[in-house]
């Protein structure tokens, strides 16, 4: 008869379970729209930048570097950065292209 007790009484479980399990689900939510969510929209636009870059853009490096395309290969791009002074950077080095009004 013990037994029978013991089985009765676990059916009664998934309500604590839950309210243990709901804090944890809540927290990583909160984690993926405030942290994960803006990081992959910033990866996706700094690959949509890359993926246009064309000859003729003024470019900023991540080095601090200023050019202008020259060239641009697979993974690497010619710039640039004063009178015949060109040089090859990783394509991924590019942290900004430069607009008109800047």
């Amino acid at each position: 008869m013990h037994t029978l007790s013991l089985l009765q009484g676990s059916g009664s479980g998934l309500g604590p379970l839950l309210l243990n399990v709901m804090p944890i689900a809540v927290i990583g939510l909160i984690f993926y729209f405030l942290v994960i969510s803006p990081a992959n929209k910033q990866r996706r636009k700094t690959q949509e930048m890359l993926s246009s870059l064309k000859k003729g853009d003024q470019v900023l490096t991540s080095g601090g570097i200023y050019g202008t395309v020259q060239g641009v290969e697979a993974d690497a791009v010619y710039l640039k950065i004063a009178e015949n002074v060109k040089i090859k950077v990783a394509r991924s080095a590019i942290s900004n292209v430069i607009t008109g009004n800047s």
